[in-house]
């Protein structure tokens, strides 16, 4: 059976929210899922998966959250050929920088060799209906990717 990590940071639940809106939908396409916050995982058990997504929010004006930097960090070291990755995440368009950790995480990505399984979803403060439907459908074109 095809295996997703997901990896998560969140301060305030939108984005640990998010990230169980993508696991609920990867399960749905019979996807087995494994979910954890970002400071009780390594960034190397990404190696035991097929689907590897990081959720994370944005702090102040663009800077990855303190707690996952060490795992930002640790992910460019990784040889993730042969993985496909995803990246969603909350921000708050107050601010300059949108989403800039979701950024950040892609071109993290991008140095591992892993391939890009759909476009990055960036959620402004908690996820709407049409959020939770972005965010399905992600989850939908990362499992279509790998047919």
């Amino acid at each position: 059976m095809t295996k997703a990590k997901i990896v998560y940071a969140s301060m305030t639940g939108n984005t640990e929210e998010i990230a169980d809106i993508v696991s609920e939908a990867l399960e749905n396409l019979n996807i087995e899922v494994d979910i954890d916050e970002c400071t009780s995982v390594e960034a190397e058990d990404f190696l035991d998966y097929d689907i590897t997504i990081v959720a994370t929010y944005t702090y102040g004006d663009g800077e990855l959250p303190d707690e996952i930097v060490d795992f930002y960090e640790d992910l460019q070291e990784l040889d993730l050929t042969d993985k496909v990755y995803g990246v969603v995440g909350s921000g708050d368009t107050f601010y300059d920088e949108f989403c800039k950790s979701v950024d950040d995480f892609d071109a993290a990505f991008a140095k591992t060799g892993a391939t890009k399984g759909a476009e990055s979803v960036k959620v402004d403060l908690a996820a709407e209906d049409e959020d939770i439907e972005k965010l399905e459908a992600f989850a939908k074109i990362i499992v279509d990717g790998l047919k």
